[in-house]
C-alpha cells in the first residue's frame, strides 16, 4: 500500500467514523440517558435518508430551496417527530422492564418500513449532492478525493463539538446529566423532568435524521437500511460506554478504522474484526472506554 492510498483510506475511515459517531450520538443520549433500549434509532437514520430522496425536489418547487433548505426543513421535521414519538409512546417506557422496551421498539421498526413502502416505495434510490459540493480534490498524481466526503466529515466534526459545548458548559447540559443520575432529585429542584426527556430524545432523532440526510448522497437509500446501521451503533455504544459522548466518538473512530483497514488488508475476516475490537475492550474494560458524560 503506498502513502497516497494509505492516506485516502485513513480519510475513508475518518469519514466512516465520524458518520458513525452521528448516528450512535443519538443512540447513546437516549439509551444513557434515558435508560430506554430503542432498537428503533436505525428507523430515523433510515427516515433522514428519504427525507433527503423525498424533500429535495418538493422544497425545490416550493420554496426554491438547495441542499442546506432541505437540511433544515428535515431537522425541523425530525425534532417534531422525536417529540411526539416520546409523548405517545416512550415517556411510558423509563419504568418498564427491558422487554418490554425492546417490544415497543421493535415493533415500531415494523410501523415505520411499512409506511416507508407504502409512502416511497421498495425500490433502491440515489441522491445527488449538492453541485457546489460535487467535485474531487486531487491526492498525488493519480488519485482524487470527493469534496462531499470531507464535507461530510466536517459536519460530524464541528457537531460533535457543539454536543461537547453543550453538555460540558451550558445549565442544560448540567440538567441532562443530573436527570440521568437522579431524576427524583431533578424533579425535587423543580426541573420539568418530561420536557427535558422530550428535548433530549427529541435531539437523538434529530441527530440520526441528519445522519441520514448527509449520508444519502454517499450511499444509496434502500429499504433496510436503518437495521444495518443500528447493530454497529450499539457496538459504538457498548464500547464507548453507556451515556459518554466522548467514549461514542473514540469507538466510532476505532470502529471505522478496523472496518475500513480490515477491508483492504484482510477482506476474508474484516466483517468480524469490529465485534473482536469490542470484546477485545470490554475485557480490559468491562463498562466501556468511558463514564457517562
Amino acid at each position: 500500500m503506498d502513502l497516497t492510498t494509505f492516506l485516502i483510506q485513513c480519510l475513508n475511515a475518518l469519514q466512516y467514523g465520524l458518520l458513525l459517531f452521528l448516528v450512535a450520538s443519538g443512540l447513546t443520549l437516549i439509551f444513557g440517558i434515558m435508560g430506554v433500549i430503542n432498537l428503533a434509532h436505525g428507523s430515523f437514520y433510515m427516515i433522514g435518508a428519504y427525507m433527503a430522496f423525498a424533500l429535495a425536489p418538493l422544497v425545490a418547487a416550493t420554496v426554491g430551496g438547495g441542499f442546506f433548505t432541505t437540511l433544515l426543513f428535515g431537522l425541523i421535521l425530525a425534532v417534531a417527530l422525536g417529540y411526539v414519538l416520546e409523548w405517545a409512546f416512550y415517556s411510558f417506557l423509563y419504568t418498564r422492564e427491558h422487554l418490554q422496551q425492546v417490544l415497543m421498539t421493535y415493533g415500531l421498526i415494523l410501523v415505520f418500513e411499512e409506511l416507508r413502502s407504502l409512502l416511497v416505495g421498495d425500490d433502491v434510490h440515489g441522491v445527488q449532492a449538492p453541485d457546489f459540493l460535487s467535485g474531487s480534490i486531487p491526492l498525488g498524481d493519480m488519485m482524487i478525493y470527493p469534496v462531499y466526503r470531507l464535507f461530510v466529515s466536517g459536519v460530524c466534526l464541528l457537531l460533535a463539538l457543539g454536543m461537547y459545548l453543550v453538555f460540558a458548559k451550558t445549565r442544560l447540559g448540567m440538567m441532562i446529566r443530573a436527570g440521568s443520575t437522579n431524576r427524583e432529585m431533578v424533579q425535587s429542584l423543580g426541573i420539568d423532568i418530561k420536557f427535558l426527556y422530550r428535548v433530549v430524545f427529541a435531539a437523538g432523532v434529530a441527530i440520526a435524521v441528519l445522519a441520514g440526510m448527509v449520508a444519502a448522497p454517499v450511499s444509496s437509500v434502500y429499504p433496510g437500511m436503518g437495521s444495518l446501521v443500528l447493530i454497529i451503533c450499539f457496538v459504538v455504544v457498548v464500547i464507548g460506554g453507556i451515556g459518554s459522548i466522548r467514549g461514542a466518538l473514540l469507538a466510532s473512530l476505532l470502529i471505522g478504522l478496523v472496518d475500513t483497514f480490515g477491508k483492504v488488508l484482510v477482506p476474508q475476516v474484516a466483517g468480524v474484526l469490529v465485534y473482536v475490537l469490542m470484546a477485545v475492550i470490554l475485557l480490559w474494560k468491562p463498562d466501556g472506554l468511558f463514564k457517562a458524560g
